[in-house]
């Protein structure tokens, strides 16, 4: 496969920084790009001129626009695009708000959906072309106290499959990663705990295990695959009733 240029979204810590680790590692040059504008920068210092911080909010359109220009003006193309920024709002049906719900729905699906937008054009000229969308396995079954959340990804997953289906023939593929409980800084210490004491496989995810999924489903490898979902959760579906 040609040269391997990739944008990654949520990139400045947890999951994000992983994926853009371990596609460094694979000699992919990155665009990692996030709201967190200090943290990202020091997140990618080590990795040289292969990797730049490309500040984007994923709820603007213009702002994808700007980071898909920003990485093309400095690698030459566009090849992948990792839709893996997202935010987890908890709150009874009772207690939602609907400035909290359609916030999460904002980050968490219309971001991926203004992603795939932007970088249509190159990805449609790239050899390889690959999308990977973070869901979670929120959208595998319904978790109480999770209705802006849940929702949301469960329209990125409906999103992944259109977009699989549609893309096929222009010779994109569209995936998605389903992570069950990683240790991020999305969860706080008490939840983590919690859910150790009741997973199956007695520990969390680490990041770097949701990179190497990520990896797969971008590379050459994974050529015949799209529209799959790849649960990365320990064993916690076998779990949900």
């Amino acid at each position: 496969m040609s040269q391997r240029i990739a944008l990654v979204t949520g990139a400045a810590r947890g999951q994000g920084a992983a994926i853009v680790r371990r596609l460094h590692a694979d000699g992919v040059r990155v665009a990692a790009c996030d709201l967190l504008a200090d943290e990202l920068s020091a997140s990618v210092e080590e990795f040289g001129d292969d990797v730049i911080a490309v500040p984007l909010d994923v709820t603007s359109e213009l702002a994808w626009q700007a980071a898909v220009a920003s990485t093309v003006d400095r690698f030459g193309a566009l090849t992948s695009l990792v839709n893996n920024a997202g935010v987890l709002h908890r709150a009874a049906l009772a207690d939602e708000t609907p400035e909290g719900f359609e916030g999460s729905w904002r980050v968490n699906c219309l971001g991926p959906f203004l992603g795939i937008r932007a970088a249509l054009e190159q990805l449609r000229a790239a050899e390889g072309a690959a999308v990977v969308n973070t869901c979670s396995t929120g959208a595998v079954r319904a978790f109480p106290n999770h209705a802006a959340y849940g929702s949301s990804k469960w329209a990125l997953r409906g999103l992944t499959q259109v977009a699989a289906a549609e893309l096929a023939t222009q010779g994109i593929r569209v995936n998605a990663v389903f992570p069950g409980p990683v240790e991020t800084p999305m969860l706080d210490p008490a939840t983590q705990r919690r859910l150790v004491e009741t997973s199956v496989s007695g520990r969390l995810g680490k990041p770097a295990e949701i990179a190497d999924a990520v990896a797969f489903l971008l590379s050459d490898q994974a050529s015949f695959i799209t529209g799959s979902e790849l649960v990365v959760d320990g064993g916690q579906s076998l779990q949900i009733g």
